[in-house]
């Protein structure tokens, strides 16, 4: 995410804190919100993905995904 998005996104929680938004500015906060949870999610599940575990024997086993009850 380009950090004048960043930047934009902590103005108007500022603003919010102090004098409240407008209903434009808070739809543009959401969807700015939502366009950087969903960049974080995209990057962590990479780095999960690429982890792996170096057992005390020298082994290295990749992470798997938990099973879903």
């Amino acid at each position: 995410m380009e950090k004048w998005k960043i930047d934009r996104i902590n103005e108007l929680a500022r603003k919010k804190k102090t004098v409240g938004l407008t209903e434009a500015e808070a739809a543009e906060q959401a969807v700015l919100r939502r366009e950087y949870l969903d960049g974080f999610r995209e990057n962590m599940k990479a780095i999960l993905e690429n982890t792996v575990i170096q057992q005390p024997d020298g082994t290295k086993t990749p992470l798997k995904k938990k099973a879903a009850n």
